[in-house]
């Protein structure tokens, strides 16, 4: 399977990618020579593995019946000092909400989405030092 994307470029640093029927636009910081009118590519990383993760887990707990009020999926991510500046490590936090939610099951579905599942991890893993915690939040 092939997935293309386009981008356009709409002056200064701004560009509007064309993913699928939806528009988006990437910009840089006012600080670097753009407008500031979207978020830049490179957090959009943190995007991408916190939706693609995020899906796996709630889908793999509707099928394991838990149910879960809220999930939110956090990314912090430590970036190099020099050029070319990437991140190094990531760290992902699942806050999960709902009422006598089985730590177990939490467990496993993240583990399933991380190990077996999540694309997006399973590339970043292999340059970039990932960890993850869990957090229940009892409604």
């Amino acid at each position: 399977m092939k997935h293309t994307i386009k981008t356009e470029w709409k002056g200064n640093l701004k560009f509007e990618a064309q993913v699928d029927d939806h528009k988006l636009i990437l910009d840089g910081p006012e600080a670097s020579g753009g407008e500031n009118t979207g978020p830049s590519p490179k957090k959009l990383m943190l995007v991408a593995l916190a939706g693609c993760t995020g899906m796996d887990v709630v889908s793999i707990l509707k099928k394991m019946r838990v149910n879960v009020e809220a999930c939110n999926v956090s990314v912090e991510a430590d970036m190099t000092e020099e050029h070319p500046k990437y991140y190094e490590k990531m760290h992902v936090v699942y806050e999960i909400t709902g009422k006598n939610l089985p730590l177990a099951k939490v467990e496993k579905a993240v583990k399933m989405s991380e190990e077996t599942y999540c694309g997006v991890l399973a590339l970043y893993k292999k340059a970039i030092e990932i960890t993850s915690e869990i957090r229940l939040i009892e409604s």
